[in-house]
């Protein structure tokens, strides 16, 4: 059995519908912000997903000092809360920092961990406190270099700063032949994660980062991609029986200022989703629409 998470007035996990985070990889600017996540609230509502926007108002992690990172802090967080307050859906951007938690948690619902920084105590204690003080929830996306096993360590030290409203997000794993590679074995491990040893909770839910799944690390500053793939891994992913999908959308990726090997173009997801529906319904998971 798996717990729920709450984000906003949208529920991740058993009984529930398959929910999707989606949106532009980097917030380039409000009207971008606006004209993705419309079509992408709209295009859920049709199929009764819940939607959660999502996008970054900082990409501290790119492969070159010269690459573009977002608008900062205040300009972003100021984005999204425009954002949810013109859509009316929740919204989720991820944090670097441990003194970023606090006014990340005061505007989004979902606070989000990078992979790269899913280890750092510092940061899950901030985000987890911010969180538990304000009825946020915290995504942890799964670094690249850990097993499923291992994400019990983030989820302990989220429990222990008070949140247990997680969600993990699985996002391929690194093999050494620049390419992730997804593995489905793991992803059941994932969502049968064992937190017995440090409380009674169930395992959180979990989600599948489509898009950045498709990346081809090492291919120079920018990093490449495979969205043709992104298809399959979705398919594949629901099929599994995972509770969210995590995907970024762009009008013209080729001109996205982050990400652009790897976001889906806007006009495709909708057709996406819906064969991702009817595929949820047509299964017999814990947790498939009835």
């Amino acid at each position: 059995m798996t717990r729920t998470c709450k984000v906003g007035p949208v529920g991740i996990g058993p009984g529930q519908p398959l929910v999707i985070i989606a949106g532009p990889c980097t917030l380039e600017s409000l009207d971008l912000a606006m004209e993705v996540g419309t079509r992408l609230r709209d295009a859920c509502a049709a199929l009764g997903l819940p939607y959660i926007f999502k996008a970054s108002f900082d990409k501290a992690n790119r492969s070159s000092v010269r690459s573009a990172r977002g608008p900062g802090l205040e300009e972003g967080l100021d984005a999204l809360a425009e954002v949810r307050r013109r859509l009316g859906v929740p919204v989720t951007t991820d944090l670097h920092a441990p003194e970023q938690a606090d006014a990340v948690a005061d505007v989004v619902d979902m606070l989000q961990i990078p992979a790269f920084l899913c280890r750092q105590t510092d940061l899950l204690v901030a985000a987890g406190h911010s969180a538990a003080t304000r009825d946020r929830a915290v995504n942890v996306k799964k670094g690249q270099f850990l097993s499923p096993r291992e994400m019990a360590g983030p989820v302990r030290k989220l429990h222990e700063a008070g949140c247990s409203n997680i969600l993990l997000t699985e996002r391929g794993t690194f093999f050494g032949y620049h390419r992730l590679v997804n593995d489905f074995t793991g992803l059941g491990d994932l969502m049968e994660l064992d937190c017995s040893g440090f409380c009674s909770d169930p395992p959180p839910p979990v989600c599948f980062d489509v898009t950045h799944s498709t990346q081809l690390p090492g291919s120079g500053e920018q990093t490449g991609g495979r969205p043709d793939r992104a298809p399959l891994l979705a398919r594949a992913a629901v099929a599994a029986g995972v509770h969210a999908l995590f995907i970024e959308a762009h009008p013209n990726p080729p001109a996205a200022l982050s990400d652009a090997a790897t976001q889906l173009r806007l006009d495709t997801v909708p057709r996406l989703l819906a064969q991702l529906t009817r595929l949820r319904q047509s299964l017999d998971h814990t947790g498939s629409p009835q």
